[in-house]
């Protein structure tokens, strides 16, 4: 004689492995990378002298084309440098630059009026969302200023 090893908690167990199943497949999907919205990453290696940045500067900050994305923001408080790409986080695929305003607190992206802080590229304006792209910054011997990813 067969004894089934049916108890009244087996329907409900068998709901419970496969529910959990279910939730690992669907949170290795969900932890991917949303490429779409993401700032393409592209070689940066921007060198300037701490004198030229002290010449070209507006407000601590001074506009770099030709490199990153978009451009490049290099902005300059009390000696503490830093750069952010000019792409906007709002809409990546569009490479819309975002231009400083004249405090150089903050740039605003020229596609959908989104605003970021320059202290750390942090959105501080709808329909921003993400931090802008930062590169890393060097200084040299008091006197270089590299810029790199």
């Amino acid at each position: 004689m067969k004894r089934w090893l049916y108890t009244p908690n087996s329907k409900l167990q068998t709901y419970i492995r496969v529910s959990a199943i279910i939730l690992c497949i669907s949170s290795l999907f969900a932890c991917g990378k949303d490429s779409s919205s993401a700032i393409p990453d592209v070689p940066v290696d921007y060198r300037v002298s701490v004198q030229e940045f002290n010449i070209k500067n507006r407000n601590g900050i001074m506009i770099v084309n030709g490199y990153g994305v978009a451009g490049l923001i290099l902005t300059n408080s009390s000696g503490y440098y830093q750069a952010f790409d000019r792409c906007s986080t709002v809409n990546p695929e569009k490479r819309c630059p975002v231009v400083p305003d004249d405090t150089g607190l903050q740039a605003t992206d020229t596609c959908s009026g989104g605003k970021f802080s320059l202290y750390d590229g942090a959105p501080v304006k709808a329909p921003a969302k993400k931090n802008l792209k930062q590169y890393s910054v060097i200084v040299t011997g008091g006197s270089l200023i590299q810029v790199s990813n």
